[in-house]
């Protein structure tokens, strides 16, 4: 990895960010001893079953590190923006924070706001561009390194790094491909921003696609589509939000599973054949091989362990696939 020139060190640096890939990037830059004077994140969210307001990765990671932390509800308010101004930053790094960053705030810090983007832009502009790049088919993509403006990752780009999508690529695995190509190519660009050798280039907006939010109701299979995009939604949606399908009236969530190419031996949603390690469903253009699924309320688990302690549910004949519940 990239280490931090002593000028890039010197550099007061203000963090938002709120996942874990955002965790892993403020991680590369403790680690290089950058100067972080400030962390923003989203406020605490409920979680567990208990629904207490849990910190954030960044937020964890923050405190651990005996950081500042700030975690307004929106950068848009008066109060927010002149807490930020007192912080006398030179750099605003923005990862996967969630918030929009108003005209105001960009225009703060000494040399602006920049963002590590999971995608070649402008090819996937949006909050899921790993999810939409796996779905669409895309065979690369990679992180953009641009200096913020007003609009929806419109901004010039820094610095960029491409990365192969695999056959087997997941969200999550993708997910960590991205994080460690975007750690270096951050420290890179605050060496350039500090060396004053950075220097931006224009967006085409006629290639960008947009990478909306997933929502958890576009998880349901449907099994009219073609087994290849079926597979890569299982892909997609892996580890988050996972891809289901109904069996007597409950979910069955879909982690792994592989696209048979031919004429489909069913309608769609129909199990055509079981074995030992998987289960074959007729799709509207071929069929979809699961080889891991999990049942309500259970793990994870191999087709093979379902089936030995489920025979019964799934049998050649049975179709998936009625309202979601």
């Amino acid at each position: 990895m990239a280490e931090m020139t002593p000028a890039a060190r010197e550099m007061r640096i203000a963090f938002a960010g709120t996942p874990d890939f955002a965790a892993a990037h403020l991680g590369a830059l403790l680690d290089a001893r950058a100067n972080i004077v400030a962390v923003y994140t989203q406020p605490d969210r409920p979680a567990g079953r208990g629904k207490k307001l849990t910190p954030g990765p960044v937020k964890q990671l923050a405190l651990d590190h005996n950081l500042p932390v700030f975690q307004p509800h929106s950068l848009r308010d008066e109060e927010a923006q002149a807490q930020f101004e007192a912080l006398h930053i030179d750099l605003f790094v923005v990862v996967a924070y969630g918030l929009i960053i108003p005209q105001r705030v960009l225009d703060i810090p000494t040399f602006g706001c920049i963002n590590v983007h999971a995608s070649l832009l402008p090819r996937w502009r949006g909050a899921a561009p790993i999810q939409r790049a796996i779905e669409a088919g895309d065979v690369q993509t990679g992180v953009t390194i641009m200096q913020m403006d007003a609009g929806l990752d419109t901004g010039n780009m820094l610095h960029k790094v491409v990365c192969d999508i695999s056959p087997d690529d997941t969200g999550g695995s993708l997910q960590d491909k991205l994080a460690t190509l975007g750690q270096s190519a951050l420290l890179r660009t605050l060496n350039d921003i500090a060396a004053g050798h950075a220097h931006g280039e224009k967006q085409d907006d006629g290639d960008s696609c947009y990478a909306r939010k997933i929502s958890k109701d576009e998880a349901a299979i449907d099994w009219s589509q073609s087994a290849e995009d079926i597979e890569r939604k299982v892909r997609a949606f892996n580890p988050f939000p996972v891809a289901f399908t109904v069996l007597a009236d409950s979910n069955v969530r879909i982690w792994c599973a592989r696209a048979l190419i031919g004429p489909p031996h069913a309608e769609p949603g129909v199990i055509t054949a079981v074995d030992k390690e998987s289960l074959e469903v007729s799709c509207g253009e071929g069929s979809l091989l699961i080889t891991q699924a999990q049942l309500p309320g259970k793990k994870a688990l191999p087709i093979a362990d379902i089936l030995r302690g489920n025979p019964q549910l799934f049998t050649p004949g049975v179709r998936l696939g009625s309202d979601p519940q």
